[in-house]
């Protein structure tokens, strides 16, 4: 049974609306569904919009950062729980052990790589969750035309595409992330 989902996305604050706004949506949907979010506890960016918007709806949030960047004061200081970890290999080991299923809203290179690691334990069986893409505004689209030329030129296997959803809407991704992929 999923209880708690973590949200991969982006911090940065110079980003077109239509992210902010699934980002919105998303932080309601997992109140909604009394659903927990895990997230990097970023204050700013995206990560900030999912965080709020799934407190504001009463909503839970667990925020996992790295000492260098709680130091930093990069963490929104408003999630319910808060766990701050070593390094950023910590940070994404421990996003993952509390999470029951993972969506990635758009994001720069930190949210690739965490989304990329994270199929990567899934076709090792280091992880068992749903994987979601959520795809807003075609974002993904590069990247996924780039996992399946990974299948047609045989760097993966054929099975390997299902270790990951795709979706378009957070209302999609929220359906999808009770789907099993495995």
């Amino acid at each position: 049974m999923i209880k708690t989902i973590c949200v991969y996305c982006a911090s940065s604050s110079q980003i077109n609306k239509v992210y902010t706004d699934a980002a919105a949506k998303l932080g309601c949907l997992l109140a909604e569904k009394d659903l927990t979010c895990v997230c990097g506890a970023g204050r700013d960016g995206l990560m900030r919009t999912v965080a709020d918007a799934c407190l504001q709806n009463d909503g839970k949030v667990i925020g996992v950062i790295p000492r260098f960047m709680y130091d930093e004061g990069w963490w929104n200081p408003y999630l319910t729980n808060l766990f701050i970890t070593n390094n950023i290999h910590e940070r994404k080991k421990k996003m993952a052990d509390l999470s029951d299923a993972v969506i990635a809203l758009p994001g720069g290179c930190g949210t690739m790589e965490e989304l990329l690691e994270i199929i990567t334990w899934k076709q090792l069986g280091l992880y068992d969750g749903t994987i979601v893409i959520l795809n807003v505004n075609n974002y993904y689209d590069p990247l996924i035309q780039m996992l399946k030329n990974a299948v047609d030129e045989q760097f993966m296997r054929e099975d390997q595409q299902t270790a990951w959803a795709v979706a378009a809407t957070p209302e999609e991704a929220m359906g999808l992330s009770f789907i099993s992929t495995s």
